[in-house]
């Protein structure tokens, strides 16, 4: 059996770790070639480096994607390695090092950050790569939203929860407006997910016991458990699917 994304080019943000990092090795096993923007250089290196250990192709580049000229130099590069792109995977978001606090404890510092990244940045990946799909007349664009907007406790992460509340609207906005191009647009609601970020919050292990008291599936979320959704949503099988918010966080949220 051929793998499903065999020849398609894809760009993940945020592949130097975590979900990100898991999302691009499984791409690159489906036969993706990859272009892989971070934040950190250094990280994005380490995922190439693991990527072309096994085979696969890929290609660092150091990215903000808040930054506007930042991201158009995405869509830059992407023409310029492979020529077109097929895939655009939003993943990369402000989470690491995020703590639990009352809803009124957050700085609007702290808040405009989190709305620059998550959202803004989205967006900005988005408005640089449409274009590229249009004037194909296809491609998969999925953003990785969160179960968070979902769940109990949301308000102890107010404003990465309001951001990934923007993120799930967003993707159902653009899915209205690009699929006459034949692009289709969706979102991933991962659960609280055994990533760097998530084991390294002190409340961690509460988190856990809480998420899976909640599940159908009584085992924590692994970085795993949330490939298959996105290869799907990159892949034919999905070709009829748009505007929908795929969560996959073992059963502790019904849409």
């Amino acid at each position: 059996m051929s793998p499903v994304l065999k020849d398609k080019v894809a760009i993940i943000t945020g592949a130097g770790r975590g979900l990100g990092w898991a999302f691009a090795l499984r791409f690159a096993e489906e036969g993706a070639r990859l272009l892989l923007p971070d934040i950190s250089l250094e990280r994005s290196e380490a995922t190439v480096k693991d990527i072309r250990a096994k085979g696969g192709e890929a290609v660092a580049m150091e990215t903000d994607i808040s930054d506007e000229k930042a991201a158009a130099k995405m869509a830059e590069k992407v023409i310029q390695q492979y020529g077109h792109v097929d895939i655009l995977l939003n993943n990369a978001a402000m989470y690491y090092g995020v703590e639990t606090r009352p809803w009124d404890a957050w700085t609007v510092a702290e808040w405009d950050r989190m709305f620059a990244v998550n959202v803004r940045g989205t967006w900005l990946c988005c408005k640089a790569i449409a274009p590229l799909m249009v004037k194909q007349s296809r491609g998969k664009i999925i953003n990785i939203a969160s179960d968070i907007i979902k769940v109990t406790g949301a308000h102890l992460l107010l404003p990465y929860a309001c951001s990934k509340a923007a993120v799930y609207t967003l993707t159902q906005c653009l899915a209205r407006a690009l699929g006459p191009s034949g692009i289709n647009v969706n979102s991933i609601g991962p659960g609280f997910t055994a990533t760097e970020a998530s084991l390294g919050q002190s409340d961690s292990q509460r988190t856990f016991d809480a998420s899976i008291a909640g599940q159908c599936l009584k085992r924590r979320e692994e970085p795993a458990d949330l490939v298959g959704a996105a290869v799907f949503l990159a892949s034919a099988d999905s070709d009829f699917i748009t505007g929908q918010y795929l969560v996959v966080n073992g059963g502790h949220v019904m849409v």
